[in-house]
């Protein structure tokens, strides 16, 4: 397997590890996502300014999910500006993967336009829970082309092998995010703090970079890491394996 491992991934710094040193957040909704919130993607970067976020992600769902944007919106994202309130916009997807053969609801004729593309199991378009093997079903759709991140990898509807998982993102150099709306106390993926600790821990092994993500919809928890914050410091996770403190860094991985 190969493991990219940059130098500034294997050397230790001194990153504080508060809220305040974390400086971009890419798993992000807006009312284009059809769902929890009036925010147009204007509302939410004034927001993010506001914060002190010099990089916003707005990863809005994929066409498969009831009520989300269609195939013609995100062609229409290349249009869209890049700078708004002062801070660096990049504009995403979070797209479904539908099937145990890890295929997804956006074509890759679109998601090479955008600017990164996210990858989750969502039960309105996977479907409930069955024999699948979902280690299995996060490696296929890493594969494809323009994947650049696992979202909540932790839902414990859809047990994977972390070791495993890890190794097939390292090679398809892949993030696997620490999604703190799974770990907040309205959390809804079951044991998502267990999931989460076995990727840290698994990932600080192997000194492979994590991303946090709030997984806000709407403006108010944009650059919200509480929850995911709290267990890395239980886990004593390293900051400079974390990518959220460095746009450039973000940047560079992508």
């Amino acid at each position: 397997m190969n493991y990219p491992a940059p130098d500034t991934f294997r050397k230790p710094n001194k990153i504080p590890l508060r809220q305040s040193a974390f400086l971009l957040d890419v798993h992000t909704h807006s009312i284009a996502s059809g769902h929890y919130t009036s925010d147009t993607v204007t509302d939410m970067a004034r927001f993010a300014a506001s914060r002190g976020i010099k990089l916003l992600g707005i990863s809005e769902h994929g066409p498969a999910l009831p009520h989300a944007c269609t195939l013609s919106y995100f062609r229409g994202l290349s249009h869209a500006p890049s700078v708004r309130m002062g801070i660096r916009i990049l504009y995403g997807a979070e797209v479904n993967i539908l099937d145990a053969s890890g295929s997804l609801d956006l074509p890759e004729d679109i998601r090479g336009k955008l600017d990164y593309c996210i990858a989750g199991i969502h039960s309105p378009c996977f479907g409930a829970p069955h024999s699948a093997d979902y280690t299995d079903v996060y490696i296929r759709a890493m594969v494809n082309p323009h994947i650049h991140i696992i979202a909540h990898p932790d839902d414990a509807k859809y047990p994977v092998d972390y070791r495993r998982l890890t190794e097939a993102a390292m090679d398809c150099h892949v993030l696997l995010e620490i999604n703190n709306a799974s770990l907040s106390p309205d959390g809804y993926r079951g044991a998502a703090k267990e999931n989460d600790r076995a990727i840290l821990e698994t990932c600080k092994k192997y000194r492979y970079p994590v991303l946090l993500s709030s997984d806000s919809h709407g403006h108010s928890d944009i650059g919200n890491f509480k929850y995911a914050l709290d267990l890395v410091r239980e886990t004593a996770f390293p900051a400079e394996l974390i990518l959220n403190t460095s746009a450039e860094r973000f940047l560079r991985f992508l």
